[in-house]
């Protein structure tokens, strides 16, 4: 079922970017990935996973809450809260209620992520 392997790529990610494994995380986002986060910065694929494995952003641990994925054809989208333990660009370790509103298109059967939005919720 598409739906859940998108909301299992979503899980795979965060068990990548929490050992800070560069090949996890690459095989979950696709090279067109951007995400912009609560700020408003945006950050490519390639940056997000850089400020992952230098520790600019460190992630600790991820507990969904609600993961709603949508399929249309090869297209997908994912909105997922999750309360998200993580210290970001200098900042102390907070619990955070993150939404990411995802979008993915599946490649080669894979489905990958090509974009994100953060929020809380």
């Amino acid at each position: 079922m598409d739906e859940q392997e998108i909301k299992n790529q979503y899980r795979a990610f965060y068990r990548a970017a929490i050992a800070k494994d560069r090949a996890g995380m690459e095989v979950t986002l696709d090279e067109s990935f951007h995400l912009t986060h609560m700020t408003g910065m945006r950050q490519s694929r390639d940056e997000y996973i850089r400020y992952i494995l230098r520790g600019t952003m460190n992630y600790y641990s991820e507990e969904p809450i609600k993961l709603t994925a949508t399929v249309n054809g090869d297209r997908g989208t994912l909105c997922a809260q999750s309360i998200v333990a993580a210290a970001v660009f200098g900042g102390g370790r907070h619990t955070w209620r993150l939404q990411l509103d995802m979008t993915a298109k599946k490649k080669d059967g894979v489905w990958k992520f090509t974009d994100a939005v953060a929020s809380t919720f």
